[in-house]
């Protein structure tokens, strides 16, 4: 790399701030891990980084950068070539952009389960399919959740809360019935964010 000793530091900032955070960090925050004050000075090294071809720069986009090449562990977007109907076909027509995939799945207190059962069949979240989950605390009614019950068995369904301070969990499928449990023994862990499955 054809880079100063500092601009390999803020180029190693970056890397690791992208595996801790699942995200670029600001001009902000790469001063403060490499304690600089000036921003200016900041945004001459990730130009710098950008034009050895080790980071993209994306106009106009908060956090507006990706790591490239070896330096991402590996390609994180496809080529989006259109759209297709599920009804109606239409033409899929390529055009230039890509998805990047991290932007959907990655992010800080993230994590990713596999589903082993048909619970949640109707809402399309089949057995073996992995869904990926944000952890937190609490959850919105109708949020589908991981809970875990009674500190021991963790099970994903849709949340609802009752008027008498109760949980509901309910499953997606006509044959499963919800159960109604006290708020006490229901541990929120995360909710689900995004769903991963491969016919391959």
């Amino acid at each position: 790399m054809d880079l100063s000793r500092r601009e390999r530091d803020a180029y190693q900032f970056i890397r690791d701030f992208f595996a801790r955070h699942g995200h670029a960090p600001l001009l902000s925050e790469i001063a403060l891990g490499l304690g600089i004050h000036s921003k200016g000075t900041v945004h001459r090294y990730v130009r710098a980084i950008a034009r050895a071809g080790l980071i993209e720069l994306v106009p106009g986009r908060h956090r507006g950068m990706r790591l490239r090449g070896e330096a991402s562990g590996r390609k994180t977007s496809l080529p989006l070539l259109g759209r297709i109907a599920a009804g109606q076909p239409i033409a899929a027509i390529p055009d230039q952009e890509e998805i990047d995939l991290s932007e959907f799945f990655m992010g800080p207190n993230r994590f990713v389960l596999k589903v082993q059962g048909d619970s949640m069949i109707d809402a399309g979240i089949l057995d073996g399919d992995m869904v990926i989950v944000a952890q937190r605390p609490r959850a919105d009614d109708g949020d589908i959740v991981v809970a875990l019950l009674d500190n021991e068995e963790a099970t994903l369904k849709y949340i609802h809360y009752n008027r008498d301070g109760s949980i509901t969990l309910r499953p997606a499928n006509a044959a499963l019935r919800p159960i109604t449990y006290a708020a006490s023994r229901v541990c929120i862990q995360g909710i689900v964010v995004g769903q991963m499955r491969s016919y391959r």
